[in-house]
């Protein structure tokens, strides 16, 4: 008979002894990994034990350290892929995340369930802990929409008036508190005082409870519950702390609050002492105690009075201060204030950290030499920082260019035709200057109006990264809707696009009587909105709200005839109730899209009436290429970090502009100093060059003031900086050896549609083609015949357009074809100087 020994399992193998044969040879290995790191990046991967914060520059290989002490840490056998928390703030961070540590370590990287963002990973623990909180495990996460229906029906309860006391307005201050880590009775009186006449604490606390009852979460309590979760259940939030053995975090410097007050909880490493007030092998359920007789966290939640002394703040009892914790994130590229990011996470890490090792990757492998010593030196004028120099061992390459403009205009002007200078220089040298590579970043959005009209005229194809482009934005779109009905009322889309924007009580069920009727008669839906609205068919308060707006459209159409254009846009936006909605709205992009409305208003005074914008408004929509062509990118500095260019252009560097003066208002020395670190950031995306500008008048609220040229430029080093004339001389007034821009004589074409660089475009849709690398091939400028008629053409874009229109709109620039706008008129040298 058999032994049964014999069929009894192996003992599992155990790890290598410390000292041992097998330790020793494992550590003499040369991992593969590590052989691309320099000595900086090295140490930021090998110095595993204990709290590290990696302090890593623009460029400086960030992404590649995380990622490569993620698999060092797996090589090594430190700890099983379920055993490692890495957290960042973009799921598509965390996927690059998660493929580059793929390529090094192999499928292991598919057991690491804890990888991913700061709401995705706070989600996962709830619903494994949902009871604990008041919730069932399938809650459901709530979108802003729901959140704001919600809202309302609290509000209403409440018997506030909704139009004072907005819902939308509600849900931002609510999840502004979360973002802090407040629940409701955590609160400061004032701020609760400033919503509905004090009753903002009340309408937290019953929209929380409401929450609850519809076993349900929004974003910001995918945090907020997670945090109390961890307070109120010490043994919960013991077996995180056991479970994580290492923690990694991404873009440290833009955590918020509540995220901060997460990652500290977990962050405390606990030690093999009973909980205090708990008996060891105790039933959690049955032995749950209060937050005041468990473990004493309130250090890790009310801000340390230590950290003001300098102090470090004490550990919670049961708990000590070595946790593998590696934080990595740029101080000088704290950028996102205004949403909640905290700055001071990263500043005060080795005070909540004690012993920590700071370690900083200043060896830049994106930019040349000039370009960092510029962003170096204007950095260090900031005091919150903790100070690193960015250098690299490439060329020194261009200097920072500094060029000033007569205005706005020539801005763009010089800009757009810096841009083709460009790639003709780089065609004459047989090389390519792709699109692709080439950045204008702006402050603000609103700038961003003037290089789209001015790429259109050069037939430069342009994207906008980080939200639609100008004429295409939300309230573009219902301004021109206004304007639209007004000068063709049969426009049916248009009106019904803003019968109800604002709200004016015209439901969905008002709108479909209106096509209802308007199909039954074969009329116009104006027409029919005129007729319902003396008739008995809708509800009074629908009824009356339509015939005031008919009324308004009637009294507009009159003063369109009496009235500039620009005026009469004014009118409208203002009697509509358009302008006062947005107005009221306290959303962060509110008061972007009046500065928008305000540019829409401006840009049409180059047109002689609103028939001739409003066509050239159509013909700009119909300039739309494919998303294969090479375009030039035009975006905001917010929306440019984590992005890098061979050319950079930073245009509007003038006080009040950049920095912001909301900025310098709301956050005095914080708010500079912010605004310098986006300047930071703006020059840190170029590889090869970097070109800033400033115009020395803008058009601000509708008037023209004159600029003073931003602060930050001369905080750049002379040494490192060329400061160059605009290419289009002083817009066009004959002030510069170089001599007016060819596009200043608009009479030279006739139109600006049939420009040399708007027949080069069209020319690229059809003769001109594309290259085999996808970049459209070059037209000289010579080869269409300028008196020649496009417009007419049945291959033009906007041949066999609806009604037949063959006429060109009317020329812009220069100051002709402005007819009779009521705005000051533009600015000349003389009167500058």
């Amino acid at each position: 008979m058999a032994d049964p020994k014999r069929f009894e399992p192996a003992p599992a193998p155990a790890r290598p002894a410390a000292g041992g044969i097998a330790a020793r040879a494992q550590a003499k290995r040369e991992a593969p990994y590590l052989a691309a790191l320099n000595p900086e990046q090295r140490e930021a991967v090998e110095t595993l034990d204990g709290p590290v914060l990696v302090l890593a520059g623009a460029g400086t290989g960030k992404t590649r350290v995380l990622t490569t002490r993620i698999a060092h840490i797996l090589n090594l056998g430190r700890a099983h892929p379920s055993q490692i928390l890495a957290v960042t703030f973009t799921n598509k961070a965390a996927r690059e995340m998660k493929e580059r540590v793929g390529h090094m370590v192999g499928e292991i990287v598919e057991g690491m369930p804890w990888l991913g963002t700061f709401h995705a990973i706070g989600v996962k623990i709830l619903r494994r802990h949902a009871e604990a909180i008041g919730l069932k495990s399938d809650f459901t996460i709530l979108g802003v929409d729901d959140q704001i229906r919600l809202i309302k029906q609290l509000i209403e309860a409440e018997k506030l008036d909704e139009k004072r006391w907005p819902a939308r307005v509600f849900a931002m201050i609510v999840d502004g508190w979360k973002n802090r880590g407040l629940t409701p009775d955590q609160v400061p009186g004032g701020e609760a005082a400033s919503f509905a006449n004090g009753k903002g604490k009340k309408l937290y606390a019953a929209y929380q409870e409401r929450l609850k009852t519809l076993n349900a979460a929004d974003f910001g309590d995918l945090l907020l519950e997670c945090i109390r979760l961890f307070r109120e259940h010490p043994d919960i939030l013991k077996q995180y702390q056991q479970r994580f053995r290492f923690i990694l975090v991404d873009e440290y410097q833009d955590t918020n609050v509540a995220q901060y007050l997460w990652l500290r909880l977990l962050a405390q490493m606990p030690s093999t002492s009973v909980i205090p007030g708990r008996a060891e092998g105790a039933n959690p359920e049955s032995s749950a105690l209060p937050p005041s007789e468990g473990v004493n966290l309130e250090a890790t939640w009310d801000e340390p009075k230590e950290l003001d002394s300098g102090l470090p703040p004490a550990a919670a009892p049961g708990m000590t201060d070595r946790k593998n914790i590696c934080c990595v994130g740029d101080d000088d590229q704290s950028i996102y204030g205004w949403r909640g990011a905290e700055v001071d996470n990263i500043l005060r890490f080795d005070h909540d950290f004690p012993g920590a090792k700071v370690i900083r990757l200043e060896r830049n492998y994106r930019s040349t030499g000039h370009i960092l010593a510029a962003a170096s030196t204007l950095i260090a004028h900031n005091e919150g920082r903790l100070g690193k120099t960015l250098h690299t061992e490439d060329v020194d390459g261009e200097k920072v260019e500094v060029t000033g403009a007569w205005d706005s205009e020539e801005e763009a002007r010089a800009i757009g035709e810096e841009i083709e200078q460009m790639q003709r220089a780089a065609r004459d040298e047989g090389q390519d200057h792709p699109l692709d590579e080439i950045a204008i970043l702006v402050r603000a959005s609103f700038q961003m109006r003037e290089f789209e009209e001015r790429f259109i005229q050069l037939g430069l194809p342009y994207r906008v990264i980080g939200g639609p482009r100008f004429y295409e934005r939300a309230e573009i779109r219902d301004a021109l809707a206004y304007l639209r009905v007004i000068a063709q009322p049969a426009d049916d889309l248009a009106f019904e696009r803003i019968v109800n924007t604002p709200k004016r009580g015209l439901g969905d069920a008002a709108v479909q009587m209106l096509h209802d009727y308007a199909r039954k008669q074969r009329i116009p839906l104006t027409e029919a909105a005129a007729i319902m609205s003396s008739t008995d068919e809708m509800k009074p308060k629908a009824r009356n709200s339509l015939r005031a707006l008919m009324e308004n459209f009637a009294r507009w159409r009159k003063q369109r005839d009496t009235l500039p254009h620009t005026e009469l846009a004014e009118i409208v936006l203002d009697e509509s109730g358009y302008t006062e909605m947005w107005q009221k709205d306290r959303s962060a992009d509110a008061a972007g899209r009046l500065e928008n409305l305000k540019e829409l208003v401006r840009s049409m005074e180059e047109f002689e009436n609103l028939a001739g914008f409003l066509e050239h408004i159509s013909l700009v929509m119909d300039t739309a290429e494919g998303d294969s062509e090479q375009k030039v990118s035009i975006m905001t500095l917010h929306s440019a970090k984590g992005l890098e260019f061979d050319t950079v252009f930073l245009p509007g560097w003038e006080e009040g502009l950049f920095p912001h003066q909301r900025s310098l208002d709301e956050q005095g020395k914080a708010g500079l100093e912010e605004e310098r670190r986006l300047a930071h950031v703006g020059l840190t995306r170029a590889r090869k060059r970097a070109k800033i500008y400033f115009a020395t008048n803008r058009r601000v609220h509708g008037l023209w003031q004159s600029n003073i040229p931003s602060r930050f430029l001369d905080e750049l080093p002379a040494e490192h900086v060329e400061v160059k004339e605009a290419a289009g001389g002083t817009g066009g007034f004959g002030m510069s050896g170089y001599g007016p821009s060819r596009f200043d004589e608009v009479a030279a074409f006739g139109s600006k549609y049939s420009t040399p660089g708007w027949q080069r475009a069209q020319g690229r849709r059809g003769a001109g083609g594309f290259n085999e690398n996808g970049q459209p091939r070059y037209v000289p400028d010579g080869v269409f015949n300028q008196d020649e008629d496009y417009g007419d053409d049945a291959s033009s874009p906007f041949g066999g357009r609806a009604g037949g229109a063959t006429s060109s709109p009317p020329p812009l620039g220069g100051g002709t074809g402005r007819g009779v706008s009521p705005s000051p008129a533009r600015p000349s040298p003389s009167k500058a100087s």
